[in-house]
């Protein structure tokens, strides 16, 4: 059975799952990150290829991985919003969503400039996340098996939560 962390970037679903991964022994795969190994930055995807070819590349990730098992999955903040993904990932996992307020990822994210849904010359960034947040809170939740709140507590707490939440310690 595979944990896949969800939430809004800059939720710390990268950091948490290196932290359950130290925890539990399991490999950590963050989906972000093996799109980058693989074709290159996300922003040149976004901005060469757009978005919908970028959520495609997700989707081919997300096969490849729900093959394995026992595995800690990073998710990207709008993957879990394609509905195929869900499928595939709930087949052999557990959805844990980190839900964290607008002012701890406005906090977290305003000097991030490599993240491209908030490359926008429109909106500021908190109006940004606040618009991303009321489209994709009510997608986490639903496809959620547990929702963990992560403002004023430390990574490790968190991950400490999850693993005790979700039974899968060592």
């Amino acid at each position: 059975m595979n944990l896949i962390l969800c939430g809004m970037m800059g939720a710390g679903k990268t950091t948490i799952g290196i932290k359950i991964a130290e925890l539990t022994g399991r490999r950590w795969y963050d989906t972000d990150g093996l799109i980058v190994d693989k074709y290159g930055k996300i922003a040149d995807i976004f901005e060469y290829y757009g978005e919908a070819h970028f959520r495609k590349l997700e989707t081919e990730i997300v096969k490849e991985l729900a093959k394995k098992d026992n595995l800690i999955i990073s998710t990207g903040g709008g993957l879990v919003l394609k509905s195929e993904n869900n499928a595939v990932l709930q087949e052999n996992g557990k959805i844990v969503f980190l839900r964290a307020t607008l002012d701890t990822l406005a906090r977290r994210l305003k000097v991030d400039g490599e993240r491209p849904l908030l490359q926008t010359s429109t909106e500021n960034i908190r109006d940004r996340l606040a618009r991303l947040m009321k489209e994709r809170t009510p997608v986490y939740e639903h496809v959620a098996d547990y929702i963990v709140d992560v403002d004023g507590k430390t990574p490790e707490e968190i991950a400490q939560e999850i693993v005790a939440l979700t039974g899968c310690e060592k």
